[in-house]
């Protein structure tokens, strides 16, 4: 039985990360190992689970309904072992947290170090991806999203500022050679550095000001992936690229150097802030409930 769930993380482990070197170095074990335990698994079950290329492996049909089963049901089985975590003095293990580029910028560096001192011997996975997430097939305990984003069946927690707002921004050299808006729709004869997600959406920038919104989709030089790019989308608007939309708090320090001038900032569009966000389920992981009873506890000394 052992060998068997050992068998079949490996194989979780392989399917998630897309590949064996990627799987071996994610969990310090070598690439042969989980080669030689997915030959095991799928011997024992008489079907072949991964496609398998020089450069990456996907799931096959059978594949994808296994890992589908897998992960919670996995989840449930760390959960039981967990239970011993209780009758430590600290709690140990991982705490897998998936989160947008936004929360891993903007929440996450006031909350990780003091966390980690507090609790030495927990280890914190961060994935940073965008979109829906199903954090139990991902293999996670909990995310981080705006209310929008977040399942039903989720128990969710106030995290970070509970006020932000989209900002637009540009360069003083842009703005004197191109002139400053003065209403959202003329940004859409300017050149606008726009953000994509992994999906192909692109998100049109949206303003408000007291009961009206309005939606604009303009066109520009410049089309980064929503997460990574974003720096290289505030360097480009620094150098007088052309217009950017993001988050307040990821344009602040620019806004306060001069190196960026608010554009249309009585439309900037206000929004609630994030939250943290895990299965309702009764018994929570000794990590995660440390994280959440730590996350209150800074919200109530705030």
């Amino acid at each position: 039985m052992a060998e068997q769930l050992s068998d079949l993380t490996a194989f979780m482990a392989v399917a998630r990360a897309g590949g064996f070197r990627e799987a071996a170095r994610a969990g310090g074990v070598s690439a042969s190992s989980l080669s030689e335990a997915l030959r095991r698994l799928e011997t024992r079950l008489g079907v072949r689970l991964l496609h398998r290329s020089t450069r990456s492996v996907s799931p096959t049909e059978a594949g994808a309904r296994l890992l589908e089963r897998l992960g919670p049901a996995l989840g449930e089985i760390e959960a039981a072992l967990d239970v011993v975590n209780g009758f430590r003095d600290r709690p140990v293990g991982t705490l897998r947290l998936n989160v947008p580029a936004s929360a891993a910028r903007l929440v996450l560096p006031s909350l990780v170090p003091p966390f980690l001192a507090a609790y030495p011997d927990i280890l914190l996975d961060v994935v940073v991806e965008e979109g829906f997430v199903d954090i139990l097939s991902a293999g996670c305990d909990a995310g981080i999203r705006y209310e929008e984003r977040l399942a039903q069946d989720m128990i969710a927690i106030p995290i970070g500022p509970r006020r932000q707002r989209m900002a637009t921004a540009a360069a003083p050299t842009y703005l004197a050679a191109r002139g400053c808006p003065n209403h959202p729709r003329d940004l859409l004869n300017h050149a606008c550095l726009r953000g994509r997600f992994a999906s192909g959406a692109m998100p049109a920038w949206e303003f408000q000001r007291k009961a009206e919104v309005v939606t604009v989709e303009p066109g520009g030089p410049l089309i980064y992936r929503i997460s990574g790019g974003v720096d290289l989308a505030i360097d480009a608007a620094v150098s007088g690229c052309g217009v950017i939309h993001l988050f307040e708090d990821w344009l602040r320090p620019h806004l306060d150097s001069g190196a960026l001038v608010p554009v249309l900032e009585t439309w900037w569009q206000p929004f609630t802030g994030p939250f943290l966000y895990y299965p309702g389920r009764r018994h929570l992981p000794a990590p995660l409930r440390a994280f959440v009873d730590f996350v209150q506890a800074q919200r109530i000394g705030a």
